[in-house]
Order: C-alpha cells, then sequence, then structure tokens
C-alpha cells in the first residue's frame, strides 16, 4: 500500500485520524464539539471537525458514513461520498442527518464519520460526432432486472 504525505492543522481536542487496522482505507473523523448536539428525527446539521488539511493535488479527501453509527443509531452522512478538493483549506465539517424515528446525540468527540484519501485524474475532454457501442447500449436504472 503506498502512502501520501498531507498537511494537517488540528484544533480540535482530539486526536488526528488513524487507520484502525492495517487493511484500513478509512480513518474516523470525530466531532469537535463543546457541548452535545440532539438530532431529531429527519433533522440535519453540520458539526465540525477541527481539522485543516493541505491535500495535495492529484488528491481529493473521501468523507463516508460510518456504517455502525448508519445502523445502530441511524446517523449518516449526506452529500455522500463527501470530497474535499486539494485546493479546499477551510475547516473539514460533517453533514450528519438522523435518519431514524427517535432523537440522537452526538457528544463532543464521538466518531462521526470516515474520511478516505484517494488519487483523483483531471478528465480532458475530446468531443466527436459519435461514441462505440457496447451490449449494453444506454440500459441503466435497472435494466437487467430482478432474480
Amino acid at each position: 500500500m503506498s502512502s501520501v504525505h498531507i498537511k494537517i492543522i488540528n484544533k480540535s481536542a482530539n486526536p488526528l485520524p488513524a487507520y484502525a487496522t492495517s487493511g484500513s482505507s478509512g480513518m474516523d473523523l470525530r466531532a469537535d464539539l463543546t457541548e452535545a448536539v440532539v438530532l431529531q428525527p429527519l433533522e440535519r446539521t453540520l458539526i465540525p471537525t477541527g481539522l485543516y488539511m493541505e491535500i495535495p493535488e492529484g488528491y481529493e479527501a473521501q468523507v463516508r458514513p460510518r456504517s455502525g453509527l448508519a445502523i445502530k443509531q441511524g446517523l449518516t452522512c449526506l452529500n455522500t461520498p463527501g470530497t474535499i478538493d486539494a485546493d479546499y483549506r477551510g475547516e473539514i465539517k460533517i453533514i450528519l442527518v438522523n435518519l431514524s424515528g427517535e432523537p440522537q446525540t452526538v457528544t463532543p468527540g464521538d466518531r462521526i464519520a470516515q474520511m478516505v484519501i484517494q488519487k483523483v485524474e483531471q478528465a480532458v475532454w475530446l468531443e466527436v460526432e459519435a461514441i462505440g457501442d457496447t451490449v449494453r447500449g444506454a440500459g441503466g436504472f435497472g435494466h437487467t432486472g430482478h432474480k
């Protein structure tokens, strides 16, 4: 597995994001809160992390939900995966939504999302009059049916 160096400022009291195991692709992000936040059913809010990063050009950070938080509390991230571009320098904040039927509490230091660092390519458009055909063609949105 390769690695990339990323400059980070941590203005929170939480530890830096870290990989839980050698095979992990994501690092947990924690809530940088001074007091608990209660999310009512279907309510969404922006939770700060206290983290600021300088991602190298050619990379992005993706913010994704934590599966345990989603199944146990019904809390998940909106705009998933959220993209943090290499030229963004603001605080990393997480859009959380409560999809459960009861209020859910986020407390200071809670693990609220995970972040994956990815290489990215930028496309160069080649405008043409026709594109190649495939067996699938224009089939989409469930065209293969159910078994």
